[in-house]
């Protein structure tokens, strides 16, 4: 059975505008900016982008179907089978950063990715998830996502939760600071063992419970009241988000190596972000917390049915 590259296409991009959408209204005010953009190479895509709202500082939510006849050694190493043959790639990639240190980041794709279309044996797979990377942890929070998460992936398979679960805790996981990004979620890659109807309906499920996961605990913590400690610490978290697109994050590299729009590969960023050396939160502090009690690989759900 070939995939079907247009029906996916068409959930993205209903998915983009119902983000965005959702978005604006939870703002306020503010309204995306979009950038649309061909690629000499082959595709294109449609970056939107939120700056200085009353909630969100910068919020990105990209589009991209991009196209080659060819992929970059470092793409197809894990996969020598899809090496030489033109390709597809379609997605939906987000990253919302709220202007109050209380709201937390939030990171979400879904992505699909075919090689060999139209012949005897196209390679094909599904990949994507969300992660959440607070700066000041709330328990209700924490439990709200992964509990949404879960229902996200209910019924496609037994383990399954658990076994997304455990791959975001350990993509998302800063190798040269010994800390995770976050507070987890879901993360899978190379997914196609459902076949491709179910697998695209599992994609569907968890793109469409974003919103539902995020916003609730946008509209919790973004009228919180905050000062000048909170910010500074808000900022420097950012250096460690920062750190991960650029130095680990598989899209990000993927991008860059695929002759990628660089532009739309890094909406990803934060418009503003400090590094500060040596900087420790203070033992027993609110920010100490978050390194102490929530970003530590944890099971939030192992008391709630």
């Amino acid at each position: 059975m070939q995939p079907d590259a247009t029906a996916v296409r068409a959930y993205l991009l209903g998915l983009q505008d119902s983000i965005c959408s959702a978005l604006e209204s939870e703002d306020g005010g503010a309204r995306f900016v979009e950038d649309a953009w061909e690629r000499p190479e082959g595709g294109g895509g449609r970056t939107r982008i939120l700056s200085g709202g009353a909630v969100f500082e910068k919020a990105g939510v990209a589009f991209s179907h991009v196209t080659g006849s060819t992929l970059p050694p470092s793409a197809s190493a894990r996969r020598p089978d899809i090496a030489g043959r033109p390709w597809t790639a379609l997605g939906v990639s987000l990253v919302i950063h709220p202007s109050n240190p209380y709201a937390p980041t939030s990171h979400a794709n879904v992505r699909f990715f075919l090689a060999g279309a139209g012949g005897p044996d196209p390679a094909w797979w599904f990949g994507g998830g969300w992660d959440l990377t607070p700066y000041y942890g709330f328990d209700e929070d924490a439990v709200h996502w992964h509990r949404t998460a879960r229902g996200s992936v209910e019924g496609f398979g037994e383990g399954l939760h658990a076994r997304m679960k455990r791959a975001c805790d350990e993509y998302f996981f800063l190798k040269h600071r010994g800390e995770p990004r976050g507070i987890g979620g879901l993360f899978y890659d190379d997914f196609d063992e459902l076949g491709f109807e179910r697998s695209f309906e599992l994609m569907r499920s968890v793109g469409d419970a974003y919103v539902p996961a995020y916003l609730p605990i946008v509209a919790r913590r973004k009228a919180t009241p905050y000062g000048e400690r909170e910010r500074l610490h808000q900022l420097r978290r950012r250096g460690r988000y920062v750190e991960f697109n650029l130095l680990q994050d598989r899209g990000t590299l993927f991008g860059i190596q695929s002759g990628g729009r660089t532009e739309s590969i890094l909406m990803s960023l934060p418009p503003l972000v400090r590094w500060d050396y040596g900087a420790r939160p203070e033992p027993g502090s609110p920010e100490a917390r978050l390194l102490d009690h929530y970003l530590q690989a944890r099971d939030w759900l192992a008391d709630t049915p």
